[in-house]
């Protein structure tokens, strides 16, 4: 049974949901709007400022859809009033980051500066203080694009178990491991 799927929602002052015919869940709010189409078998309910969802029966199938849209409706609910943000850091000697609007060049470690173009949906911010490891900091409203941009930007140079360098989520903990041990 999904505990997940049947906890409320509750939607804040300022947002709006709707639901448009073929399940099309709409939440605007301050910071935007986001769209996504749910299960036509599921169905949802608005009253006294709280959304819930119900599902026709006890199928794996919808079970399993019960959750996943709940949590991807509660995404959205705080995406729009919160916003979501994701920071990494580099760790590495010589390693650099720029922006030039939402063009990020990193200098991490290759014979060539990688460019990466972020979507417009995302306003990035990127810092090199002394003393501190390079720092990229994704804003945006929408969850999954800011969390699939984040997960690229690491794939280019994940952190290593020995010397712990690459690019990693601020506060990430790395499991270290021992080298050769001289005999």
């Amino acid at each position: 049974m999904s505990r997940i799927g049947k906890s409320p929602i509750e939607i804040p002052a300022g947002v709006t949901i709707s639901v448009d015919k073929g399940n099309v869940v709409t939440v605007k709010g301050p910071k935007g709007e986001l769209t996504e189409r749910i299960d036509p078998d599921l169905e949802v309910k608005i009253e006294d400022g709280v959304l819930t969802l119900v599902r026709p029966t006890e199928q794996q199938r919808h079970r399993a859809m019960h959750g996943l849209y709940r949590t991807l409706i509660d995404n959205m609910v705080k995406g729009v009033t919160e916003g979501i943000v994701k920071e990494l850091e580099l760790i590495g000697v010589g390693y650099r980051v720029s922006n030039k609007g939402n063009l990020l060049e990193l200098s991490i470690g290759y014979s060539h500066p990688v460019l990466f173009y972020i979507p417009d949906e995302i306003k990035l911010f990127t810092e090199m203080k002394k003393g501190t490891p390079p720092y990229i900091k994704l804003e945006g409203i929408d969850k999954q694009l800011v969390g699939q941009v984040a997960a690229k930007i690491r794939s280019f140079r994940k952190p290593e178990p020995y010397k712990g360098k690459g690019i990693r989520y601020k506060g990430e903990v790395l499991r270290r491991k021992v080298g050769k041990v001289a005999g």
